[in-house]
């Protein structure tokens, strides 16, 4: 892995998994989005993983009509890097999840490095009535639910982005994910230094045990040397645990209502500026520094928020 002296801060503001019964501080409007994103910028992040919502219902969507209300905002009051999901909404088909990406030309994108099985369908039994008829229907769905990342798919994702300068967060499920991106490294549709981000305790994905994250950072060294920085998430309670032990090896952390709606055990978070400064604290108590929007894009080696879209 590439030595860095700093700890990249990326923050998920809102995703796609959780649905708006189970937080009323998940951000669902454009005004929302972008007032939570530029909180958390302010608190520390360096970089803003962003998905859009239907305004009216919560619903994900991937209109780039939908980005475009919140978009420009974030890039006027803050200079976090903006990093364009393409893994959409579950059940979306790859053209809808590329749309916004490909009209705003985003710094980063997110890439999914491979299929596998996506089940958050264990929430829906924990929730007696739903705000959104949409909502139980779309998390018990995932019972029987492949989401589709075929070579073919990204390949046509890489070749589509790069062509407008945009670099990728690798997101990494299983040990496997991190040879395909190995293959597309081969093959010289990406460069180094890869932005590796390992996803744990999805159901269907690698879990989140600390064993597995050694592992997964082991064969990321045997197949990228000092080619790549590792950041690191972890699905719900395991979120705080799994960023803290990823810094303290040397890589990078994700945290944000996307992947976690608790600050702690039993409490909702009420922003996603609180699990960044959360982190950010943490960080500094291990006497760690973070890096900012401009040390961040030198250590990625992007194009510069002038040559984005939007």
């Amino acid at each position: 892995m590439r030595k860095s002296s700093k700890v990249i801060v990326t923050c998920a503001i809102t995703g796609s998994i959780h649905t708006p019964t189970m937080s009323p501080h998940l951000p669902i409007t454009a005004d929302q989005i972008a007032s939570d994103a530029i909180a958390a910028a302010k608190a520390g992040a360096a970089m803003l993983h962003l998905h859009a919502r239907v305004e009216e219902t919560g619903r994900p969507t991937q209109d780039p009509e939908a980005f475009r209300r919140f978009l420009p905002r974030i890039k006027e009051e803050c200079d976090a890097v903006i990093n364009i999901t393409t893994g959409g909404g579950l059940g979306m088909s790859l053209d809808d999840r590329l749309a916004a990406a490909k009209w705003a030309q985003p710094e980063v994108a997110s890439m999914n490095m491979g299929s596998f099985n996506f089940n958050i369908s264990g929430a829906a039994g924990r929730i007696t009535e739903f705000q959104h008829e949409w909502e139980k229907p779309y998390l018990e769905m995932t019972k029987d639910f492949i989401l589709s990342n075929t070579f073919s798919q990204i390949e046509r994702g890489i070749t589509e982005l790069s062509a407008n300068g945009t670099r990728f967060e690798f997101e990494c499920y299983d040990v496997g994910h991190l040879y395909n991106l190995a293959h597309f490294l081969d093959r010289g549709l990406v460069k180094g230094p890869l932005f590796v981000q390992g996803v744990f305790g999805i159901l269907g994905g690698i879990g989140a045990e600390i064993d597995n994250l050694l592992h997964m950072r082991a064969v990321a060294d045997r197949l990228f040397g000092d080619e790549y920085y590792m950041s690191v998430l972890a699905a719900g309670r395991h979120q705080m645990p799994f960023a803290t032990t990823n810094a303290i090896l040397g890589g990078h952390v994700r945290v944000g209502l996307e992947d976690s709606i608790f600050l702690e055990k039993g409490k909702l978070a009420t922003s996603n500026a609180e699990q960044v400064a959360k982190i950010i604290r943490i960080l500094k108590e291990l006497s760690m520094e973070t890096a900012t929007p401009a040390e961040a894009r030198a250590m990625l080696e992007l194009k510069g928020p002038q040559n984005v879209a939007f």
